[in-house]
C-alpha cells in the first residue's frame, strides 16, 4: 500500500485534514513528535497516511519533514494548511504551489537586496494538481457547496517567518517588487520543500487555502478570521486528497517501487565499496574542501537538516565534523552523504 505523510502547522489545518481517513491510531516518534496513522481509500486505491500538527516557522518544517521521512518512509510528502492572498485570490480560493521562495533570503546594507531561493513542488504532483484544478471534481469532497465557488490556483508562493498583516509594511512591498508572480504567503513551505529536495524518489507539494488578503484586512464584509481559517482549510484539505486520490505512485519518473530501500536518495547506486578509490573517507572530504561556503551549508543541511548546530569552524574543520557526524550514524558507508555532493555540486566528480 502506498504512504503519504501529510504536515500541517495549526489545529484547525490538522483536523480539516482527519476528516478524510479512517482507523485512526496514535503513533509517537522517539523524539516526541505524535503523529496519527490512517488509512484513505478512494475507488482508485488505498493509501497509509501519517499526519501531524507540527507548529509554523520554515526550519520546524524542515526538521520534522527529514524526521517524517527517516521513520514512515513514504512515497509522496505534502504540506496542507492556509496562506493569506498577495493577488489574484479570492478568500476561499486555493493554491497548489509550483514554487515556494524564500523571500529572508539576501544581502543587507543601506537597503536589503534579496537573493532569492527556491523550493519546487514534483512535477507529477503539479501536473496532477493542474489537472484536478481544470476537472472541478474536488467540490464534492466538501461537506457544503460554498458560493461563490472556489477556484484552484497552481502558480507560485513565498514564505518567511514573519506574518505579513499590512499593505504598508516593508516585507509586502518586498514580495510585490521582487516576487511579483507570487500569489500568497505562508510560513513554511520552503523550508519543507528544501527538507524534500534531498531525497528525489519521494515528490512533495505545497496545497494552501486562503483564508486572508493582505489588502483587504479592513473590509467589515469579511468573516471572524476563525471561519474564514476553517472554510480555507477544509477547502485546501479537499483538494489535497483529490491530488491524492488520482495520484499513481508509479507516476513518478524517479519510482520504481514503493520499498524502503528507494527511500534513501540513489543509495543502491552509490555503494563506497565499489567506487574506484582506496579511501573513501579521504575522497569525501576532499570533495567537501573542494566546495564553497555555500554548498557546503547546503550539502550540512540536506544531508540532516538538524546538523544546523555543528560547530563554527574553518570549512575544513566543519567538513571533518560532518564526516564524523556520518560515520556515526551511518557505520563506514557514506553513500547518502556522496549522493547530497553531487546533487549540490553535480560537476565536482568530473573535475
Amino acid at each position: 500500500m502506498p504512504r503519504a505523510v501529510i504536515l500541517t502547522a495549526l489545529p484547525v489545518e490538522y483536523l480539516a485534514v482527519r476528516n478524510h481517513l479512517i482507523e485512526l491510531q496514535e503513533n509517537i516518534h522517539p523524539q516526541g513528535t505524535i503523529y496519527e496513522e490512517g488509512k484513505f481509500v478512494t475507488n482508485e486505491q488505498a493509501w497509509e497516511v501519517r499526519i501531524a500538527e507540527i507548529g509554523s516557522g520554515n526550519t520546524g518544517a524542515a526538521v520534522e519533514t527529514v524526521r517524517a521521512i527517516a521513520d514512515f518512509q513514504p512515497d509522496i510528502l505534502l504540506f496542507v494548511g492556509i496562506a493569506a492572498g498577495i493577488k489574484d485570490v479570492k478568500i476561499g480560493d486555493v493554491v497548489a504551489a509550483t514554487d515556494v521562495y524564500g523571500y529572508e533570503s539576501g544581502k543587507v546594507g543601506k537597503e536589503f537586496f534579496p537573493r532569492p531561493k527556491v523550493g519546487k513542488s514534483a512535477y507529477g504532483l503539479v501536473q496532477r494538481a493542474k489537472s484536478e484544478a481544470r476537472k472541478g471534481e474536488w467540490l464534492q469532497r466538501l461537506s457544503s457547496n460554498p458560493k461563490p465557488k472556489p477556484c484552484v490556483f497552481v502558480a507560485p508562493i513565498v514564505a518567511g517567518e514573519k506574518v505579513v498583516a499590512s499593505k504598508q509594511s516593508d516585507i509586502f512591498q518586498l514580495l510585490r517588487e521582487s516576487y511579483n508572480d507570487a500569489i500568497a504567503v505562508e510560513m513554511e513551505g520552503f523550508g519543507f520543500l528544501s527538507a524534500a529536495f534531498a531525497y528525489p524518489n519521494i515528490q512533495a507539494i505545497v496545497i494552501r487555502g486562503i483564508f486572508d488578503l493582505i489588502e483587504g484586512k479592513n473590509d467589515d464584509a469579511l468573516e471572524p478570521e476563525e471561519v474564514r481559517q476553517e472554510k480555507a482549510s477544509h477547502h485546501a484539505s479537499a483538494f489535497a486528497f483529490q491530488v491524492l486520490s488520482k495520484f499513481q505512485v508509479s507516476d513518478s519518473p524517479s519510482t520504481t517501487n514503493s520499498s524502503p530501500a528507494n527511500v534513501q536518495p540513489l543509495q543502491n547506486e552509490l555503494d563506497m565499496n565499489n567506487l574506484p578509490i582506496r579511501k573513501p573517507r579521504e575522497y569525501v572530504l576532499d570533495l567537501l574542501n573542494r566546495l564553497s561556503l555555500s554548498q557546503l551549508n547546503e550539502v550540512i543541511f540536506r544531508y540532516d537538516f538538524e546538523l544546523a548546530h555543528l560547530p563554527n569552524g574553518t570549512p575544513s574543520q566543519r567538513s571533518i565534523e560532518l564526516i564524523r557526524y556520518v560515520l556515526q550514524k551511518e557505520g563506514a558507508d557514506l553513500s547518502q552523504l556522496l549522493t547530497v555532493i553531487y546533487t549540490v555540486a553535480p560537476h565536482i566528480k568530473e573535475q
